[in-house]
């Protein structure tokens, strides 16, 4: 095996097309080498825009700012946790990479480490893929209280009545919110009562006959809410 000398430029061979990458990081050498091969047919450059950052109405505690790890936050987000606190419906439509997953992320940290009024989130997501990847998001914000729990097809009934019992945080999908929660809802009161946050993440998977299904449980979850007395947000 030939290993490469830290500064040797590295040539992949894939159809035919060959790929130059050399250690340097000189995009534009990289794409004037493509264009001279024939390899790159269209090249389009989008102008950089102005970052703008802005403040929250009310400063998060200063616990969870520091759990986030964030020094402050983008404009869109500050309008969609300001939002949120004040109890209004949200819907973030933004770009790749652009700290959405922090918009509800950072309200709920707040919410169920309150220590007057504790509360609880449900948030249900299409894939159990994303789902376990925002488990691991808030295990490690490392928060007293903040306790997040799977309840989805692959948790074994002990896990699931533990999700039941001491979760404040539950991340699922609309199928078992549809059999594993609506049916049961007396066994999650003490859950529905502090629940103060449903998040729907990757809104835009649900549509058709499926959206439909979804927005009418979503219509179950707030009657039941209400039946336990919870104000939902």
């Amino acid at each position: 095996m030939h290993r490469l000398a830290p500064d040797e430029p590295r040539v992949c061979t894939y159809t035919g097309v060959t790929t130059l990458a050399a250690a340097a990081s000189d995009l534009d050498g990289v794409l004037a080498g493509l264009g001279t091969g024939g390899c790159l047919v269209h090249l389009e450059r989008i102008a950089a825009r102005d970052a703008r950052p802005a403040a929250l109405a009310r400063p998060l505690p200063p616990a969870v700012q520091g759990a986030l790890g964030v020094d402050g936050f983008w404009c869109h987000q500050v309008e969609a946790i300001d939002l949120a606190r004040a109890g209004r419906s949200v819907a973030v439509a933004t770009g790749t990479a652009s700290g959405k997953s922090l918009c509800f992320r950072a309200p709920i940290a707040e919410t169920t480490t309150d220590p007057v009024h504790p509360g609880t989130a449900l948030c249900l997501f299409p894939t159990k893929a994303l789902a376990r990847d925002q488990l691991r998001a808030f295990a490690a914000l490392d928060l007293a209280g903040l306790v997040a729990a799977p309840f989805d097809g692959d948790c074994s009934p002990d896990e699931r009545a533990w999700a039941r019992r001491h979760a404040t945080v539950v991340c699922t999908n609309p199928e078992m919110l549809h059999h594993g929660l609506l049916p049961h809802h007396r066994r999650w009161a003490t859950f529905l009562m502090r629940l103060r946050y449903v998040v729907v993440d990757e809104l835009h998977a649900f549509r058709g006959v499926f959206g439909s299904h979804v927005a009418h449980l979503l219509r179950r979850l707030r009657r039941l809410v209400a039946v336990h007395r919870a104000g939902l947000r």
